[in-house]
């Protein structure tokens, strides 16, 4: 028989507006402590330096992050013009610096080549894999890679505002595994001028706002209570770009038991994934065919 997790069955969504100078780990390590459940993770790492919304889920919500991970984000950050570093944003070290600094005309011409599908090569300082090892592991070790440049579909990518010659502030909305620090970089070496992020903002990922987040602060003071409880967000939420199946009591029986659940209607087209419930409640996510969703993931609610 499986071993119980210590703490509550908590099951559902904290979106914390993350501070900078702290890890997602660590603010995944404070929910769970602060709600007392069992089991958390969360949606998408923020690097310790950025804040902006991070997304943690609770119990049953686990289930739902890859519905969440690949949705789209949108993020604010500030670019400064003639250094770069080892990182790619200020907590790295000097590598390389220039005397040129660009025009607003120069950026607004540079940018359609960020905008759409892009190929993006992962900073060095990052969480990609190399042969089992993190990338940022072995570049704190001293060792260069040849990282594989990955697809990245840009749908913005704007200038805001100059605050002064050796800066600039962007808004990017971008898909699954974009690099903030990457973007500026590389746009940085297209103006010939280098560039490295100043600071980085994530204002929402999929259905989830920085203005609804939860501070560190008010998670502090608010632990262990019903006021912290209230603030949860349903499991559900992260199924929110997907078609919604109600059940028949036979159906709910058969998904519950990791078996295809006749559906009562559907909005989906056959291959579509979508998420079935019954009498209000998620019941599994998964692939719809033929009238049945067939499950991949169950919820135990």
């Amino acid at each position: 028989m499986a071993r119980k997790g210590k703490g509550r069955p908590v099951n559902g969504w904290l979106i914390v507006d993350k501070p900078a100078g702290v890890t997602s780990t660590s603010i995944v390590g404070k929910v769970r402590w602060a709600l007392d459940a069992q089991k958390a993770g969360h949606a998408g790492t923020l690097d310790p330096a950025a804040t902006g919304v991070l997304a943690v889920a609770l119990g049953e919500a686990t289930k739902t992050v890859p519905y969440v991970t690949d949705a789209t984000k949108g993020y604010r950050f500030l670019v400064r013009w003639g250094v770069a570093t080892d990182t790619d944003d200020a907590e790295g070290q000097a590598i390389e610096t220039r005397d040129t600094r660009p025009t607003e005309s120069e950026i607004e011409a540079a940018l359609p080549a960020f905008r759409g599908l892009i190929q993006q090569v992962p900073p060095q300082y990052s969480a990609v894999k190399v042969e089992g090892e993190r990338a940022y592991d072995i570049a704190r070790s001293g060792e260069a890679m040849d990282l594989a440049a990955r697809p990245l579909e840009v749908e913005k990518l704007v200038l805001l505002r100059r605050p002064d010659a050796d800066t600039a502030e962007f808004e990017m909305v971008c898909g699954k595994g974009g690099y903030v620090r990457a973007i500026a970089r590389d746009l940085g070496r297209a103006l010939g001028c280098l560039g490295h992020v100043v600071w980085l903002r994530r204002d929402w990922s999929g259905p989830f706002r920085a203005e609804d987040g939860i501070g560190l602060t008010e998670i502090d003071a608010l632990a262990r209570t019903p006021e912290l409880d209230a603030r949860l967000l349903p499991l559900e939420i992260a199924l929110a770009g997907l078609p919604e199946l109600p059940l028949s009591p036979e159906g709910a029986v058969r998904l519950k038991n990791g078996n295809p659940g006749r559906v009562l209607s559907s909005r989906a087209e056959p291959g579509d994934t979508a998420w079935a419930s019954f009498e209000g409640k998620p019941v599994a996510v998964g692939t719809y065919l033929g009238g049945e969703l067939h499950p991949n993931r169950v919820f135990n609610l």
